[in-house]
């Protein structure tokens, strides 16, 4: 009797994890299919993307991200009229930040890394998420700015957990929330993706803020232009060889 109560138990386990799956699956389907199609988007090659995004009170910078498959990405701005620029192409991250007399790259910080290397997924963790070395488990529903939305927990290959919401009634992702290391230190981040707009048949969200959780307002990045399969080189996404130092000059008698 003992036996067959563990059996019948397992078997409910069994249907109950496999109903889950089944829900998580059918929640991303829907979302790749709210986006525009799994397909449209796996046939995007290179992007462009052009911009604001604010970096100070009052003080916006406009950007130009660049994204070439399979894992390279590019990010460049100006502030003050100084230009920075963060990049990864697939297997280096290297960054050069605008201050006076800097003028050479340097490689990213490994914390600085992860966050890039996770940019440069244009597709989004949830695409393909098995292969990828993810788990994805419905949490339930939860109010996302008054409107209902399923919760996802996201468990990356390297063990990371973030949460994906996507909105009940459109499927689309509206915020995603988890930690980032900053200094050394775990902070609670989300960020939220609105104003989407279509391009070329997909949906991509125009408005996302990156705020520490519970805070009133973050970082706001506003995006004006998309444009697909642009072909952008390699060449781009590769940090520049150090320029030689300049041979001393002479002393003057």
């Amino acid at each position: 009797m003992l036996r067959k109560k563990m059996m019948w138990a397992m078997a409910v386990l069994t249907v109950a994890v496999a109903a889950q799956a089944q829900t998580v699956d059918e929640l991303i389907a829907k979302n790749l299919a709210a986006r525009g199609g799994k397909e449209k988007i796996l046939a995007i090659q290179s992007a462009k993307l052009t911009g604001k995004m604010s970096v100070g009170p009052g003080v916006d910078a406009p950007f130009t991200m660049e994204w070439r498959r399979p894992s390279s990405v590019r990010l460049e701005f100006t502030v003050q009229g100084m230009t920075g620029v963060q990049a990864y192409d697939g297997t280096t991250g290297w960054m050069l930040m605008p201050s006076p007399g800097k003028s050479d790259p340097e490689t990213m910080a490994d914390e600085d890394l992860k966050d890039v290397a996770e940019t440069a997924d244009f597709d989004g963790p949830l695409v393909d998420y098995r292969s990828k070395g993810h788990s994805v488990e419905l949490i339930g529903k939860e109010a996302v700015a008054g409107a209902d939305a399923y919760k996802l927990k996201l468990t990356k290959k390297g063990g990371e957990v973030s949460y994906v919401f996507l909105d009940a009634e459109s499927s689309l992702e509206v915020k995603t929330s988890g930690s980032r290391a900053l200094h050394g230190e775990e902070h609670e981040f989300e960020t939220s993706s609105s104003d989407y707009k279509e391009v070329s048949g997909i949906l991509f969200p125009f408005t996302q803020e990156m705020k520490a959780q519970g805070a009133p307002a973050g970082q706001v990045m506003t995006i004006e232009t998309i444009d697909l399969n642009t072909d952008e080189p390699a060449d781009r996404f590769k940090m520049p060889e150090k320029k030689p130092a300049e041979p001393a000059k002479p002393p003057v008698r």
